[in-house]
C-alpha cells in the first residue's frame, strides 16, 4: 500500500542521466506501488503528442509496462508540459487529472496539484498561463508544423529564463493566504505539489486566527545525481533522494 509522488523531472535529451533515474524508478520501485502520481513538468517541454524521439519512446514504453503490471499512474500537467494529452495517455495507460485533484490517503483528504496555480504573486506568469491554457489557442498551436512548434517553444523557454533572473524568490513561491483558501475550498488536510523545486514539509495555518493546520508537502526537482520521490504508506510519509 505504497503511493509514490514525483514532479519536476524536466526530462530532456540533454539530461540522459535523469531519464535513466526515472526508468530505474519505474523498473525497481514502481511495480510494487499502489499508484504513481506525476505532478507536472515531467518533460522539460512538450509541444504535442505527435513529437517523437528516443527519449519519448523509452518513457512511453516504460509507463506502458507499468500499466500492464497493474499499477495505475496519474498525471497533472505542469507549466512545461500542459500540452501532454489524450494520445500520450492512450499509449501509456496513464490517467490525466485536472489542475486540482482530491484523493484519500489513509484517511487524510489530500489535494494534489502542480503548484504553479498557487503562485499568484507572479503576476506576469499568471497572465501568460491564462493565455496559453485557452483551448482555441492550443488547438491552433498543435496544428502548426512540428519544426515551427519547436522554435516557438525554444523562444518561450529562453524568455522565461531571462524573466526568472529578475524575479524575487518570494514572488515565485506559493501565496500562503491563497493556498489556505484553496485548501479550505476542497476541505483537505494535506497538500502535495511541485513547481517551486523546494523540497520540504510545511505545517500551515488555515488563517492567522485559527489553530487548525494543514500539511503542505513540496516535491523537489530531479538532477542527475539526486531524485525527489515522496513515499506515502500506512506508516506516514518520507522523501527518497538517492
Amino acid at each position: 500500500m505504497t503511493y509514490y509522488f514525483i514532479s519536476d523531472l524536466h526530462l530532456s535529451e540533454s539530461q540522459p542521466e535523469i531519464t535513466e533515474n526515472f526508468l530505474q524508478f519505474l523498473h525497481q520501485k514502481a511495480p510494487l506501488a499502489k499508484a504513481v502520481y506525476i505532478l507536472g513538468d515531467f518533460f522539460d517541454f512538450w509541444i504535442g503528442d505527435d513529437e517523437q524521439s528516443e527519449l519519448i519512446t523509452k518513457v512511453k514504453h516504460a509507463l506502458s509496462q507499468l500499466s500492464q503490471q497493474g499499477v495505475p499512474s496519474y498525471f497533472i500537467c505542469g507549466n512545461r508540459d500542459f500540452l501532454l494529452g489524450k494520445d500520450f495517455a492512450k499509449e501509456t495507460g496513464i490517467t490525466l487529472l485536472p489542475d486540482y485533484h482530491l484523493i484519500d490517503l489513509f484517511g487524510k483528504k489530500t489535494l494534489l496539484c502542480h503548484g504553479d496555480t498557487l503562485c499568484i504573486d507572479d503576476v506576469s506568469y499568471q497572465k501568460f498561463r491564462k493565455i496559453v491554457h485557452k483551448k482555441w489557442l492550443q488547438w491552433l498551436f498543435l496544428r502548426l508544423p512540428l519544426k515551427k512548434r519547436v522554435n516557438i517553444a525554444q523562444k518561450i523557454r529562453s524568455k522565461s529564463r531571462q524573466g526568472k533572473q529578475s524575479k524575487a524568490v518570494e514572488i515565485m513561491d506559493v501565496n500562503p493566504e491563497f493556498t489556505a483558501q484553496i485548501m479550505q475550498q476542497h476541505q483537505a488536510e494535506w497538500l502535495i505539489h511541485g513547481h517551486t523545486h523546494q523540497q520540504d514539509i510545511h505545517f500551515c495555518k488555515f488563517s492567522p486566527k485559527s489553530d487548525r493546520l494543514f500539511t503542505r508537502i513540496v516535491l523537489g526537482d530531479w538532477h542527475k545525481d539526486r531524485v525527489s520521490i515522496l513515499t506515502i504508506n500506512e506508516q506516514g510519509f518520507t522523501f527518497e533522494n538517492n
